[in-house]
């Protein structure tokens, strides 16, 4: 690990911006799907890739602020190819929705950025019955990655170029629950901890990355999948810590967090920089490749996790044991 602040192998470090890691980066011709991208590090990932070329749909909850971002964004890069459409990754129902209509509009897509996501939120359960934070963070982008990996086939083969899946995942899957993933106990309110909660569904966001990345190199196809930790940044994701937490974080923000466009640089670093072709099954952090707890790279873990979540996403209802 280096110091705060100091280059790693890549030439960039925890200062670079999203803008400074793709500088001279050309993204003409690729189009994205960048999830929350109506704040935050996703607005951010969303404007820079669009800077570079990469026609981008911001996948939003609320299309009437992703329309206002939309704007925004335009009048920063005049000639901007964005487009908003419609997702509440806490919805299986949502999520089929938006994947049915991006596929009917016969948009290609080389870039699949899974970034939105809540943080210790209080126990509440999904529109499916599923504790919101694994619903959210992990589920949605599940099911939402499996409905869009055709098209990106497609899109790979067709235009010669290299699909890249980014999971932001965190630091956070360090301090997940003791045995790593209750598949048993997922909708236990009993012993719920919205932190140990928060870093769970961050374990199965790298999980997931490295079963998906298993599985696409073992199919000989042009696509890699990576995760990545965008670092400590005060963004709304933060919306339910108490008012002293907040306080006391805010008072050593300048001196440990990052900024929203340092925070946005690891996601366009890894979605379009060179340096990170063919590379895949990775964890990512500042800008270079970190180093993840021995449990992300549990292959039968991995395996496990994708098969839960398959049974999860493929049953009508949705529900799980609690």
């Amino acid at each position: 690990m280096w110091f705060f602040g100091s280059k790693g192998a890549s030439g960039f470090s925890s200062r670079s911006t999203a803008e400074e890691v793709t500088h001279g980066v050309d993204g003409t011709g690729l189009t994205a799907i960048v999830t929350g991208a109506s704040s935050g590090i996703g607005l951010e990932t969303a404007r820079v890739l669009a800077l570079r070329g990469v026609h981008v749909v911001m996948a939003v909850r609320n299309t009437g602020s992703g329309a206002k971002v939309k704007e925004d964004i335009v009048k920063q890069v005049p000639g901007a190819k964005l487009d908003v459409m419609e997702l509440d990754l806490s919805s299986m129902e949502s999520v089929r929705k938006f994947a049915t209509d991006y596929k009917s509009a016969g948009l290609p897509l080389n870039l699949l950025i899974n970034n939105a996501g809540i943080m210790a939120c209080p126990f509440i359960l999904s529109k499916d019955n599923i504790e919101l934070q694994f619903a959210t963070n992990h589920l949605g982008h599940f099911l939402l990655t499996k409905l869009l990996l055709d098209t990106m086939k497609n899109t790979s083969r067709e235009s010669k170029r290299e699909g890249r899946i980014v999971n932001l995942s965190s630091e956070a899957h360090r301090y997940s629950y003791p045995e790593g993933v209750r598949f048993d106990k997922i909708n236990d309110k009993s012993s719920y901890s919205s932190i140990r909660a928060y870093g769970q569904s961050k374990l199965c966001n790298l999980l997931h990355a490295n079963e998906l990345a298993k599985q696409l190199k073992e199919d000989g196809l042009n696509i890699t999948a990576n995760s990545i930790h965008p670092g400590a940044i005060m963004t709304n994701l933060g919306r339910y810590f108490n008012t002293y937490l907040a306080g006391a974080v805010g008072a050593v923000a300048k001196y440990v967090l990052k900024s929203v466009p340092q925070g946005a640089a690891t996601t366009c670093y890894v979605a379009l920089h060179p340096q990170v072709s063919g590379v895949t099954g990775e964890y990512f952090l500042d800008s270079n490749i970190g180093k993840a707890l021995p449990l992300a790279k549990d292959l039968e873990l991995a395996k496990k996790v994708w098969d839960f979540s398959t049974k999860l996403t493929d049953s009508q209802s949705g529900e799980t044991s609690s």
